[in-house]
């Protein structure tokens, strides 16, 4: 279906320097992205999607933050040994970038118009009016009533949604080929909610742009995505085409995810079933299978990590012997594992 590869993932590795020393995030992930295709990571927080999707812009902060090894390869390039102009001539240009609090990703004593305007000045060489009016027609088209009133706005007097608003006109003001979104709608209501991830999904089908949405919430995944990864303490555990994943979840992370999820058949007032503990620290994590570590298992029985397999075709998965013990036991007997 899509043949046009944006966005190439490889071993990548990202450590954050801490005083109990070098702390894996994000260990060893792999994805590829083509063009007109949505990508979603979903997993709880901690799981290390933001710290991902960071890593592949290199915005990860400093010097704390460091990418240890791998490769992204955007076009023909690998961003992560481009020089810092070449980068800049990237981010916000061939990819846009939706940040997850609108609030801290917006400059508060500039107005929306500037913040817009330079962008565009920066990446497509306007005049400052041109560059200015061409910030009205965004903002125009991702459906902000009054453009000229709001251009000439700060931050602070929009409402949540509108701010989200203006950081993806922001995002799509260079026509990006591909948008990498950040949990774009945290802390907005249900509406709004709605309403921005259709906003994402026009435009980047008007773009034929790629697409990467990391998100907690699995209905948004089922809405806008076309394939999934299911991430868990840094590592890809999981992923498949959104319909196979969701038909025929394979991972024991996975399937619990679902059914955390609010069904219509669940009795009214009744207790949602829910995944027991929670995420280890950095600090604590194991080599083996991590989420059997958060179901108890002793840790000196997980020191080999589970390889990623594929029984099904385009669906690949941890072969761990408790998290999916048909995949493993298939694995053993093709000698995968």
């Amino acid at each position: 279906m899509y043949n046009e590869k944006l966005l190439e993932v490889r071993n990548l590795v990202t450590c954050f320097d801490t005083e109990a020393g070098l702390l894996r995030a994000v260990d060893d992930v792999s994805f590829d992205i083509y063009r007109g295709e949505c990508v979603g990571i979903v997993g709880e927080s901690g799981c290390g999607k933001s710290v991902t999707a960071m890593s592949l812009m290199r915005l990860l902060p400093k010097p704390e933050g460091r990418i240890m090894s791998g490769s992204v390869i955007f076009g023909d390039r690998d961003i992560l040994r481009m020089s810092p102009r070449r980068l800049r001539s990237i981010r916000g240009g061939r990819v846009g970038v939706i940040f997850q609090e609108p609030m801290h990703a917006l400059n508060p004593v500039q107005t929306i118009g500037q913040q817009i305007a330079e962008v565009l000045m920066l990446h497509r060489s306007m005049s400052a009016h041109a560059a200015w009016l061409e910030a009205i027609r965004m903002l125009e088209y991702v459906r902000i009533p009054d453009p000229e009133r709001c251009a000439s706005e700060f931050p602070h007097s929009l409402s949540g949604g509108m701010r989200q608003r203006v950081v993806i006109a922001i995002a799509l003001a260079c026509r990006p080929d591909l948008l990498i979104a950040d949990e774009p709608t945290t802390a907005l209501d249900v509406t709004v909610q709605q309403q921005i991830l259709s906003l994402i999904r026009e435009l980047r089908e008007e773009l034929n742009a790629g697409a990467l949405l990391i998100t907690h919430d699995l209905g948004v995944i089922a809405q806008n995505c076309d394939r999934v990864l299911v991430m868990y303490a840094g590592r890809i555990v999981e992923s498949a085409n959104v319909f196979e994943l969701f038909s025929n979840p394979l991972h024991a992370y996975t399937r619990a995810l679902l059914a955390s999820t609010p069904r219509l058949e669940y009795q009214p007032k009744s207790l949602l079933p829910t995944i027991p503990n929670s995420v280890a620290a950095l600090s604590d994590m194991v080599p083996g299978c991590r989420f059997c570590q958060r179901m108890g298992v002793p840790e000196e029985e997980l020191l080999i990590r589970p390889r990623l397999v594929e029984p099904i075709p385009g669906h690949w998965v941890e072969a761990c012997p408790r998290c999916t013990p048909d995949v493993y036991e298939a694995a053993v007997k093709d000698g995968l594992v």
